[in-house]
């Protein structure tokens, strides 16, 4: 028996481990924010350097799909490297022509004058890196891609569920420290995963394994750049390699053709 077939139906409804993800991420951001106002500056730093420390371990792992076998054995065991450099290289020039850090940034203060009012420059400036740097985290990872593709093609959305968990503990932690911007974030969460959702509707199949090792490896290092963020070591402009990640099966899909 499909063990699918023992979900409840609401479930199996296209969309729903979005709308789960929306309202975990909220959750937590609200307790978050309850907390925050409650600790130190120095302990909210260190919850940040915290976040930071994980997200890059979260990258590391996710980076190391550019070993996949997967991929190794659909573009050849030198291509790989080559194919992540390209995605980062061609994603990021394109990402800088459309301005794509800019213009998220752009809308993180636009959120911000329509949830907060006039706040200050710095409660501002913490406000637009909340929202930025939890539609990174929150939409960048492979359980989003791999989650809302399954999600979109009726497949159950359980691992949406798991990320859900994890977001909503992440939000907590970046709530604590950069405030309602984290909750501003949930827009980011529902264009990007209900867009992948829709194109899993479409599709006939899942994104083939080699694709969707590129498309992680790649993902991984874009979630460096956010450590590098959060740690305070240098401000990567990260929405602008987001491209990245469409460049990269476009890429292995021409390495398997020519080779």
């Amino acid at each position: 028996m499909n063990p699918l077939l023992l979900l409840p139906l609401p479930l199996l409804v296209p969309g729903v481990g979005t709308a789960v993800n929306v309202v975990t991420v909220l959750i937590g951001c609200v307790l978050g924010v309850l907390l925050g106002h409650r600790l130190p500056e120095r302990t909210r730093e260190l919850v940040t350097d915290g976040l930071g420390l994980v997200t890059l371990l979260i990258a590391a792992t996710a980076a190391v799909e550019v070993l996949s076998p997967a991929l190794a054995a659909e573009v050849g065991d030198s291509a790989p490297m080559l194919i992540v450099l390209g995605s980062v290289l061609l994603g990021g020039i394109a990402g800088s022509l459309l301005r794509l850090e800019q213009r998220i940034e752009g809308l993180g203060r636009w959120l911000q004058r329509r949830m907060a009012g006039g706040a200050g420059s710095v409660d501002r400036q913490r406000f637009v890196e909340g929202f930025v740097i939890a539609s990174l985290v929150f939409c960048t990872g492979p359980l989003t891609i791999l989650g809302s593709l399954n999600d979109g093609l009726g497949n159950g959305a359980d691992q949406l569920f798991l990320k859900s968990v994890l977001d909503g503990f992440a939000a907590i932690a970046f709530a604590a420290s950069f405030g309602w911007g984290v909750a501003a974030s949930v827009l980011t969460i529902v264009v990007v995963q209900g867009g992948l959702t829709l194109a899993g509707l479409g599709l006939g199949d899942l994104l083939p394994d080699a694709h969707l090792a590129a498309v992680t490896a790649v993902g991984g290092l874009v979630l460096v750049g956010v450590a590098l963020r959060l740690l305070r070591i240098r401000e990567v402009a990260v929405s602008d390699l987001l491209p990245a990640l469409l460049v990269a099966p476009l890429l292995v899909q021409v390495a398997a053709a020519v080779r």
